[in-house]
């Protein structure tokens, strides 16, 4: 796993427009965009002790977290994703999922799971059966996302977070759910060895700070 340097923001709606301006005129937009953003859906997983969301809320420095995601209503390509956070550095491993297989996760059973070809569906597995890891909550967001080349540097505008609530029917076009209270615009940037000056510059917002801002978190308030 390749680790990368993160900082999260809470931003304004003001801030977003301006800097939507300003990232737009010095990076490129991420490809796989539509108009310059897309729709994310995460199905995001816990045990019953709420590991990682009080492992989140209490800071602790080397944690995971493991979510199902898609983009753009599109089920047809369907992510299950592991994020790790060490020493303030952050990793993601990937595995393309079936959608007999997310079906299963949805349900809480692991058995369809266990003889995956990808390594990381088999530990999703085995902790759904050792430590009780189960789909906890839905969460929906739009995300506007920049690339620029030097320094692998991505920075992404985050806003709309809404919540599942208990509803972990992933497929299901139809669930409902709901704004996660007053939930801010997430500014994030992302980058490997160094961040070039000129986004350094670009991404300085008067009146904020560095962020521990969860989207679980926030949607885990309502269930």
């Amino acid at each position: 796993m390749e680790f990368r340097h993160e900082w999260k923001h809470e931003i304004g709606y003001a801030d977003l427009v301006a800097l939507r301006s300003r990232l737009a005129a010095v990076m490129e937009r991420d490809a796989h965009s539509s108009h310059g953003r897309y729709q994310i859906r995460s199905l995001y997983f816990d045990n019953l002790a709420d590991k990682a969301l009080r492992e989140k809320l209490d800071g602790v420095d080397r944690r995971e977290k493991f979510r199902v995601r898609y983009y753009n209503q599109d089920t047809s390509f369907i992510l299950l994703e592991k994020k790790c956070k060490v020493n303030g550095l952050c990793g993601k491993l990937q595995a393309e999922l079936t959608p007999r297989e997310v079906r299963a996760i949805a349900r809480g059973d692991s058995r369809p799971l266990a003889d995956s070809a990808a390594p990381l569906v088999r530990e999703l597995a085995r902790k759904m059966d050792t430590q009780g890891l189960r789909p906890r909550t839905i969460v929906d967001y739009t995300r506007e996302p920049f690339v620029y080349a030097p320094g692998n540097v991505r920075v992404t505008l985050d806003y709309g977070i809404r919540t599942g609530m208990a509803c972990t029917d992933f497929l299901d076009p139809d669930c409902v759910t709901i704004p996660a209270g007053d939930a801010p615009v997430i500014l994030e940037v992302k980058w490997d060895a160094f961040l070039p000056s000129v986004i350094r510059d670009i991404v300085q917002v008067p009146r904020t700070h560095s962020a521990a801002f969860s989207k679980y978190a926030a949607c885990r308030t309502y269930g």
